[in-house]
């Protein structure tokens, strides 16, 4: 199986992170803005990250392929049977990937994708703006985080991997959690993305931005 894109995409992150909780071995390839071999262009119509491929089957977005993965192999269950767990982990997985990732990515854009890697300049405007959004997300998540350290069921499921995933983006932009004002959610991050499925990403990501 082959995953398409850069670890730096929080959706292709959690991908990896979501197989690697299942024990499904997944071979990144890099892709995106532009490149990539033509397979991902076949997976992913629009050139969005990330791409899949297993064997002669391909499909893009990280909703699909993880409810794909979940479908081939599962346990251990990640996406929850009961009806209300599972529509919470389903809510969990659109919340980082829309409202989370609206915030985390216009300032990941604009801080790091825009002049690092497109020589263009960062939109001030829409780095306030994302800013902005952050306040009321983190509350959120504050209220809401069980004293478990998990969103559902007492146990990892999709729910926490596709929360977790775009903070690493916020760290990476220097808009991490402030810890003081938002310990809960901060401890929770930091021990979610701690674990072995994220572990090796968030370490290499973090070595080659230069954060400790």
């Amino acid at each position: 199986m082959i995953v398409y894109g850069s670890t730096l995409s929080p959706f292709v992150r959690k991908t990896l992170a979501f197989a690697a909780e299942k024990g499904i071995a997944v071979e990144l390839q890099q892709a995106g803005m532009g490149a990539g071999p033509p397979e991902f262009k076949d997976a992913s119509p629009f050139g969005k990250m990330p791409g899949f491929r297993d064997g002669d089957f391909l499909i893009s977005d990280s909703s699909a392929i993880v409810t794909y993965l979940e479908a081939i192999q599962p346990e251990p269950n990640l996406i929850p049977a009961e009806p209300r767990a599972r529509a919470r982990a389903i809510w969990y997985d659109e919340f980082a990937d829309t409202i989370l990732v609206a915030a985390a990515g216009a300032l990941f854009f604009n801080l790091v994708v825009a002049p690092r890697f497109l020589n263009q300049e960062t939109n001030a405007a829409a780095v306030e703006t994302g800013k902005a959004q952050l306040p009321a997300i983190f509350s959120y998540l504050e209220k809401t985080i069980p004293e478990s350290g998990f969103l559902l069921e007492d146990r990892i499921t999709l729910a926490d991997l596709a929360v977790a995933s775009p903070f690493q983006n916020l760290v990476l932009c220097g808009h991490g959690i402030d810890a003081q004002s938002y310990p809960r959610t901060a401890k929770y991050v930091d021990a979610i993305l701690a674990r072995p499925s994220f572990a090796p990403i968030v370490t290499q990501e973090r070595a080659m931005f230069g954060i400790g």
